[in-house]
């Protein structure tokens, strides 16, 4: 078994990957994971998810829970079913869909959703906000000061309750030469809401 362990991060090397396609960093996921309050036996989608590191630490943690990973790329849709089978999760289906165009295509409306990517990042707000169950969390990351505006702005707009923003700031320890240095993980802005 490639990760024995009940809780999560799961270490960056563990994951397959493909080159110049994102993965979000295991200090960060951590924050994610924490800010999206997970339930046994929920539906969870996760919208734009790369690498796949996201559903899958989620499918771990949540064995009973439904979780619905979307990617536009059909080579990175294959890298989740990929990582998903090396991590043995069974409860990841992965959809072959470009965000928010797509959304309206699922049955099953969510309870959490993470938003790690998009094209438009507020109008995929807006789409899930419409399909989430009343009660559900929205946890959504901007890695720029354009998304962390709609993203916040759209969370105000759509009168999201216990809104929280949080910036990581991460630094590890990396080898270079014969030094050991702290090297800098660029920041990201987590972002989340609740629907009443």
């Amino acid at each position: 078994m490639v990760w024995k362990y009940k809780t999560s991060g799961i270490p960056d090397e563990l994951f397959e990957r493909l080159p110049g396609i994102p993965l979000t960093k295991r200090e960060v996921r951590l924050l994610i994971l924490s800010a999206l309050r997970l339930e046994d036996k929920s539906v969870i989608w996760d919208i734009g998810a790369g690498t796949g590191t996201v559903s899958i630490e989620m499918g771990l943690l949540c064995p009973q829970s439904e979780i619905l990973a979307i990617e536009r790329d059909p080579e990175i849709v294959s890298l989740i079913k990929k990582n998903s089978k090396k991590f043995k999760v069974t409860n990841v289906t992965v959809m072959e869909g470009c965000a928010p165009d797509c959304l309206g295509e699922i049955k099953s409306k969510p309870d959490r959703v993470f938003i790690g990517g998009g094209k438009s990042v507020k109008a995929v707000l807006t789409e899930v906000w419409d399909n989430l169950q009343g009660g559900g969390r929205v946890v959504a990351i901007a890695s720029n000061l354009e998304n962390l505006y709609q993203l916040s702005e759209g969370l105000a707009q759509l009168h999201a309750r216990n809104i929280e923003v949080v910036q990581s700031s991460i630094n590890r320890l990396e080898t270079r030469g014969i030094s050991q240095v702290f090297a800098a993980i660029a920041p990201v802005f987590i972002l989340s809401g609740e629907k009443i």
